[in-house]
């Protein structure tokens, strides 16, 4: 027995460790976490207070009005007037745009154009235009400009083009059409014929580049839509197959194991066979090296003696090295069995355990969802900002108009201008003032705490487990010594306690992912870079700092199976359990690859036998004589395939993560048994009897005890 857990104590089933009585751990850091989780809330309600998501979910019009909302709900699309000026930037605004804003008037319309209409310029304004799609100040009825005035101010569209609805914008359809003899006047210009014709074209299919997507949407949403019940009988299928695989543990994990091990020698096995005969067909025909000589073409160094014959002295000394370590480690490979067995013991006693996996998806939702919701209240919040702005500057009194000058467009008139034309329209969100100075701070602060969270949600799952499956393993007659609800007990426990070690041990990995996403951040800004020297000592920084998360999840991992058992704060349990492992490193690696060997094969038979089911059912390959239970016909039936994969991955992954922390848990758990107790009345094993049997020892009865001490006196 080590001398840093002090005095041996009486192990008290109940509280799943040597410790009668707890107290909190890491208060410190527990009331800083509480107060960044204060300060957490105060960001989202700011956010809400000056953020406005409409920003995102509507559009607006040129009055900054949004569609869809207040005055214009009955009117949810958005029309421009003019594409053109959206592509070619004839104004000033045009470098200015945000999002889909564009320097062309839009009015909010309830549906859009079903049809192209030219405008003729000789009609009366009632019987050339559409009220619907004039801008709501002018009444064609009463007007008394003529079709060209109105046109030239932008107050009815010089044309209308059979448009679909995308984002709740108008865009043209893919199978509009502009008559060849159609005429519009476009930047002051009188275009005619085909020119304007294919100016409208050219810009529309520029639009097309960027919402290429929509009819590939629909006929995704189509097909989900069609699919959505088989694909939740698959996801089902998954979940059954994951939890029948995890009871079949019990019965077959080292029929299992071995199987495995086998297999993997027999391949390799093969493959030595396999390279031999190569290499002995080429070295009969003579092919060599010296005949290839040095090629881009790989295949090439396929075709002769020497490439089989490395690859066979590879493959050999593998073999070799695999056979040895066989030998040599087959006991370790027994007490990893073991342990696997006494896993899938443990999750049958404590069957709830599989369902917690439920309540961290829970919490990591509302995690997201809270730092998606804040995100976008923080991006949106700023009042817009209007501008002064005229469909064409070549009138007399519009050369003026630069684009800088704010406006009201609630009191706005052109006749307070020289230009008679000129407008006020929505140009940006105001970014002035303390708050909206400080929004990316705020984001920063957002993202911190997402990162902070999620890991300890993460870290809260863990501990939760761990001391579950700690409670089942020093229970020393079971199951009649496993405490009632031992999952909900560890939960409350964990969070009276030990939500400040929890706390510290996420800061620190919290820390460590903020550096590598400025790292990836400043290599992204320094692709364009030339210096070789820069980029090399990122990469290197970068590499460093995914071991140094990889091997912080590792420690945090175990320090929390020792805060579950010890209950003392992050740093002691992480010292204990980095030692503990060190003194046992053999065993460590050995069930650690035995774990991962057996989680991969269950990964393997769920992913990808629900995925291959998937697959023959939705292509139609699977022969169903009964129609109501046949394939629905699909667009794109790849799609319910990768959604199941998918689906069925995260479900196992669920699955399997509950049997990782439980062995991982009961295999700390046996070490710390192994050097505490000596199997004497005041110190027994709590290890279970197929352990005991590996390892030749037992538990010894009193009268075996005073037996072995007169012995010792003798």
């Amino acid at each position: 027995m080590t001398e840093e857990y002090g005095e041996p104590q009486k192990y008290d089933p109940k509280f799943n460790g040597p410790i009668k009585n707890r107290g909190c751990t890491d208060i410190i850091c527990c009331v800083l976490f509480m107060v960044f989780i204060l300060g957490y809330i105060v960001v989202g309600v700011l956010a809400w207070v000056y953020g406005d998501p409409r920003q995102v979910i509507y559009p607006r019009n040129s009055t900054g009005m949004y569609c869809g909302v207040g005055e214009n709900q009955d009117k949810p699309f958005l029309l421009y007037y003019d594409l053109l000026k959206c592509i070619t930037g004839t104004s000033i605004l045009a470098s200015a745009m945000n999002g889909l804003q564009c320097p062309t008037t839009q009015v909010c319309v309830k549906t859009c154009p079903q049809s192209f209409k030219g405008t003729n310029f000789f009609g009366a304004p009632k019987d050339v235009f559409d009220q619907e799609y004039c801008q709501p100040s002018l009444n064609l009825n009463t007007t008394q400009m003529s079709p060209y005035e109105i046109v030239s101010k932008e107050l009815c569209p010089a044309f209308l083009i059979k448009s679909d609805p995308l984002f709740n914008r108008c865009f043209p359809s893919t199978n509009f059409s502009v008559p060849p003899e159609f005429s519009i006047i476009y930047d002051g210009k009188n275009m005619t014929g085909n020119q304007s014709r294919d100016s409208i074209l050219n810009a529309t299919n520029q639009i097309f580049d960027s919402f290429n997507f929509q009819n590939l949407g629909k006929k995704i949403f189509q097909d989900f839509a069609k699919s959505w019940s088989w694909i939740l009988i698959a996801l089902a299928i998954a979940m059954v197959t994951s939890f029948l695989f995890l009871i079949l543990l019990r019965f077959i994990a080292g029929i299992l194991v071995w199987l495995l091990i086998i297999g993997v020698i027999g391949v390799i096995g093969y493959g030595i066979y396999h390279c031999y005969m190569e290499y002995d067909h080429f070295k009969k025909d003579g092919a060599t090296m010296s005949n290839v000589g040095f090629t881009t073409n790989l295949s090439a160094y396929f075709s002769v003696q020497e490439t089989w014959l490395a690859i066979f002295i590879i493959l050999v000394v593998v073999e070799v090295i695999l056979l040895l370590l066989l030998l040599f480690l087959r006991k370790r490979i027994l007490i990893a069995i073991a342990l696997i067995k006494e896993a899938s013991k443990a999750i049958a006693h404590i069957m709830s355990s599989l369902f917690y996996p439920i309540i961290t998806f829970v919490l990591l939702v509302v995690c997201v969802a809270y730092w998606g919701m804040t995100a976008l209240y923080l991006a949106t919040s700023g009042t817009p900002i209007y501008v002064i702005s005229t469909p064409n500057r070549s009138i007399a009194g519009c050369t003026n108009i630069t684009g800088n000058q704010t406006c009201d467009p609630m009191n706005f008139t052109a006749s307070s201008t020289s230009c008679p034309v000129a407008r006020c329209i929505f140009y940006k969100y105001n970014t002035e003032g303390i708050f909206q100075q400080n929004l990316f701070n705020l984001q920063i602060y957002n993202v911190i705490g997402f990162l902070w969270c999620i890991n300890f949600v993460i870290a809260l799952g863990q501990c939760v487990l761990a001391g579950s499956f700690a409670s089942y393993y020093w229970a020393f007659h079971k199951p009649k010594d496993i405490p009632y609800f031992p999952v909900s007990a560890a939960f409350m426990r964990t969070l009276r306690y030990h939500t400040g070690s929890l706390a510290f041990g996420s800061l620190i990995l919290t820390i460590v992912q903020l550096i590598r996403i400025i790292l990836e951040y400043l290599d992204h800004r320094l692709k364009g870079a030339q210096n070789p020297c820069t980029r090399f000592l990122l990469c290197c920084l970068k590499c460093c700092f995914w071991c140094l998360e990889k091997f912080i999840k590792f420690l945090n991992r175990n320090a929390y199976i020792m805060i579950a058992v010890y209950g003392k704060n992050f740093c002691v349990s992480a010292k204990n359990a980095f030692k503990l492992l060190m003194r046992n490193i053999v065993r460590v690696v050995v069930l650690d690859k035995v774990t991962d060997l057996l989680i991969f094969f269950g990964k393997l038979i769920v992913v990808g036998g629900v995925g291959v089911l998937a697959f023959f059912f939705f292509s139609g390959r699977l022969p169903i004589p009964n129609d109501a239970f046949k394939s629905p016909s699909l667009n794109y039936y790849w799609i319910p395939i990768l959604t199941v994969v998918v689906g069925s991955y995260m479900i196992a992954q669920g699955f399997f993560s509950v049997y990782t922390m439980c062995v991982d848990t009961l295999f700390l758990c046996f070490l710390e048994d192994l050097e505490r107790h000596d199997g004497s009345p005041e110190k027994p094993y709590y290890m279970s009897k197929s352990l005991m049997s590996i390892l030749n020892k037992k538990n010894r009865t009193r009268q075996d005890s005073d037996k072995k001490k007169k012995k010792k006196k003798k």
